[in-house]
């Protein structure tokens, strides 16, 4: 590529990678925001010089895979297939290969150019972990960097790697093919062959990949095959009988055998990769996460401890409850000795000093409150939490997904029902739009706090704990209607 040329860069990663930041150490203030055409999902462009050349850099939506179950995962596919970037950085969590790298297989099996970025690495050394990086790159034919996004540590190196790739300069780069196993490696390399020789559509996507969505039941890539000719004919007859033979053989379908292979070759490859195992705090992780996503257990975890959350509320903040009524009792004391009756000493006394101190009195209990989901989030037990009740989710016709905007909408319902786009289809995204104004927002909090205060004051974390139990289980009635 000619020194001066415009290089186009796509971002690509799970949500939490840390990609965002590394756009943003990439492209500094020089970014537009807008939309992706037809959705509201936010498109960030970002530019910047490097050796000569100008980088315009697209952040992709975070999303977990290219199945184009959600609207993130269809834009961040649309735009790798139609607009052909020159590169695609696969920003990855380097502490999460395992479950990161399964977007990486996808991007290499759509003929991407890739180059891996190990986000995070700091969080990797101090876990103990030892990778062999050479034997990573050749395991995945791209270049690998190492960077720690929120310092800018690597970036450099990474941008660097980046030119190497489009000048043609990078001898780690080439397509290492995902197989797929006994069951699957000969049909997949049967289909692509038939889609081969459909020139219009093997020139515009790849074949493999092609064969490997068509037996996943893409029905978006099921599209592009759907003229009425004798080629579509033949190919929809093969991808049939594939998927029949798949399901004889395995006793499952082909998505989740195709599913499973990608893992299995991950493992495979981190296994060679990984020269020595993170310390026992990984395995402590674990061990607590067996128990807190328990199937039996799970459930009474989490009612208890939303139960502790209320009652610690309301037992820890009693003192600085009392200390705030002492002392506004003492102000209005002062207000009364030192403003003679009128209309001036029922203005500060009992309008500002009374009404004021009524509602400021119940500000320790909200803090608590607020403190200890904030706890509960940043420990990683909402995500958990998530999990279990995803059989839940599915009772009201809802996915597991759905818990996170319901959750949300214990604190505000306008982020929580913006939350639901991110839900797969339009049933769900709707329901839980509906669901969501049933759960008890931090809005409606100081006046339960007020209320149950004032008339049930020996048990009102008790009460206060029912009203939004009560909510939960009118939205699950409702759910289910």
């Amino acid at each position: 590529m000619e020194k001066g040329k415009t290089i186009r860069i796509a971002l690509a990663g799970n949500p939490n990678s840390g990609k965002t930041s590394i756009f943003n150490r990439i492209t500094g203030a020089h970014q537009k925001v807008g939309n992706w055409p037809g959705v509201t999902v936010e498109k960030k462009t970002g530019f910047t010089n490097f050796k000569g050349h100008r980088l315009e850099v697209v952040d992709l939506p975070g999303t977990y895979s290219l199945t184009a179950y959600s609207l993130e995962e269809r834009i961040a596919r649309r735009y790798i297939i139609e607009e052909k970037p020159d590169v695609v950085i696969n920003v990855i969590d380097a502490g999460n290969l395992a479950r990161n790298l399964y977007l990486t297989t996808q991007l290499l099996e759509m003929g991407a150019d890739v180059v891996l970025d190990l986000n995070m690495w700091d969080e990797v050394c101090k876990s103990g972990a030892d990778l062999d990086l050479e034997k990573l790159e050749e395991l995945l034919g791209t270049p690998v960097a190492l960077t720690v996004g929120h310092r800018g540590e690597g970036v450099d190196s990474l941008l660097n790697m980046v030119v190497e790739l489009v000048e043609n300069q990078s001898d780690r780069h080439r397509h290492v093919p995902i197989t797929y196993g006994s069951h699957l490696e000969h049909v997949v390399k049967a289909l692509a062959t038939l889609i081969e020789k459909d020139s219009s559509v093997s020139n515009h996507y790849p074949p493999r990949w092609l064969a490997v969505k068509l037996l996943e039941g893409d029905e978006e890539i099921e599209k592009i095959f759907s003229e009425d000719n004798s080629a579509n004919a033949e190919l929809k007859g093969a991808v049939e009988a594939a998927c029949e033979h798949i399901h004889k053989t395995t006793g499952s379908d082909p998505e989740r055998v195709i599913s499973e292979n990608r893992y299995g070759y991950i493992d495979g490859a981190l296994r060679e990769v990984i020269r020595e195992k993170p310390r026992d705090r990984m395995e402590l992780s674990r061990q607590i996460d067996l128990v807190l996503t328990n199937r039996l257990l799970g459930y009474p975890i989490f009612l208890v401890l939303m139960w502790l959350l209320f009652q610690l509320t309301f037992s820890l903040g009693a003192y600085p409850m009392n200390w705030i009524e002492t002392g506004v009792e003492w102000l209005a004391g002062l207000g009364t000795t030192a403003i003679p009756p009128g209309l001036v000493h029922e203005l500060v006394v009992d309008g500002v000093i009374g009404g004021v101190g009524s509602v400021i009195v119940f500000l320790p209990n909200i803090m608590i409150l607020f403190l200890g989901v904030a706890f509960l989030e940043d420990t990683g037990y909402m995500a958990r939490a998530a999990f279990i009740t995803d059989r839940i989710m599915h009772f009201m016709g809802l996915h597991g997904k759905s818990f996170i905007p319901m959750l949300m909408g214990f604190g505000c319902s306008v982020p929580a029902i913006m939350t639901t786009r991110t839900l797969e289809s339009r049933k769900d995204r709707v329901l839980t739009t509906l669901l969501i104004p049933l759960m008890s927002c931090s809005a409606r909090l100081p006046v339960y706090i007020l209320f149950a205060g004032v008339f049930f004051a020996d048990t009102a974390g008790n009460v206060i704990f029912l009203i939004y139990l009560a909510g939960i289980v009118v939205a699950f009635l409702v759910g289910r209607l």
